[in-house]
């Protein structure tokens, strides 16, 4: 999934004044108490993301997109959310007409005070950054597969166990995505094309008027030694939600995973919910801290399959956001 950066004007993060690269968590690590939370099951999550690579590339206009869809959405009925299925019809970069479905599921309606988790579910529809078979598309098990197989052990685990969160959950998974200009392509210029189900739902929510305290982005989060740095985008537009979440990681024991690094600013479908629909949410991102690429190493690429996965990634994601969830 391509993740455009996007020009930072301050460059000068020095010294003393480092931008929080090193921040201190000692104080509310010894202070904050996490409340019990569910079971997270690793090997339950990694299933999930198995079952979306069965149905091959997910990329819009082929069947193998709509029976997946298919599948996400009973799995969260399965699982006791209300689930609204919004048809997305929007032009691809090259004029194509992309169909396209962006999922939500609903959990305790009841609750005035909601959490917002996304993923992709789509898949890249060509390798542009492989070396062989460049036009055809990738089965992406990290790249929209990891984030989608977390939330889906995730509504698994809100639909089965007696402990409850006292805030209401809504999943989106995010459609057309990854549908963007190839880097192959002669012709670069105008909108790349990224993120269009996330946008289109900015513009026209499933609820009219719907709110939700923060949210939360999963992209690309099972692949094996995953670093998540601070996005730039989050840390502007949600840095508590930020910090939160970061904390919470370093008391799970996943501080190596989730590194109190400033990251680059990307084109993510946190962009949209953040500038659109105004509700400040974070991307939880592989990002590679020493700059030399963007992303991990099979990032478009046909090697993005299940020998990508780990499940010590998902677990560490899925394990702090059910601490994030059940805090609140």
């Amino acid at each position: 999934m391509f993740k455009q950066k996007i020009i930072i004007a301050v460059l000068s993060c020095l010294s003393l004044f480092s931008c929080g690269n090193n921040e201190s968590t000692s104080s509310t690590t010894s202070t904050v108490k996490d409340k019990p939370i569910p079971t997270f099951n690793a090997d339950s999550a990694y299933q999930y993301v198995q079952a979306q690579v069965d149905f091959g590339p997910r990329v819009p206009n082929t069947m193998a997109h709509d029976m997946c869809g298919s599948f996400l959405a009973s799995e969260l009925i399965r699982h006791g959310a209300t689930v609204i299925e919004q048809p997305v019809y929007v032009p691809a970069y090259d004029g194509t007409t992309l169909n396209g479905t962006n999922i939500i599921g609903s959990f305790f309606p009841e609750q005035k005070t909601r959490v917002l988790l996304a993923a992709h579910w789509d898949t890249r529809q060509v390798a542009d950054q492989d070396t062989v078979d460049q036009h055809e598309p990738i089965l992406g098990a990290n790249d929209g597969g990891s984030g989608v197989g977390v939330l889906l052990e995730l509504a698994r685990q809100l639909g089965s166990s007696n402990l409850k969160p006292e805030v209401g959950i809504d999943i989106i998974f995010f459609d057309v995505e990854d549908y963007g200009r190839p880097a192959f392509a002669e012709d670069q210029s105008g909108d790349s094309g990224y993120c269009l189900g996330s946008k289109y739902w900015a513009e026209n929510p499933h609820v009219e008027g719907y709110q939700a305290y923060y949210g939360i982005l999963l992209d690309m989060v099972g692949g094996k030694n995953p670093t998540f740095l601070k996005e730039g985008e989050s840390r502007q537009y949600a840095p508590r939600i930020v910090r939160k979440v970061w904390k919470t990681a370093e008391r799970k024991g996943f501080g190596g995973l989730f590194v109190n690094q400033d990251g680059p600013q990307l084109m993510d479908d946190h962009v949209y919910v953040n500038r659109i629909a105004r509700i400040p949410m974070i991307d939880i991102i592989d990002l590679d801290p020493t700059g030399q690429r963007t992303f991990f190493k099979h990032w478009h690429t046909h090697q993005d399959n299940m020998d990508a996965i780990s499940k010590e990634s998902l677990n560490a994601v899925g394990v702090t956001l059910l601490q994030v969830l059940y805090n609140e």
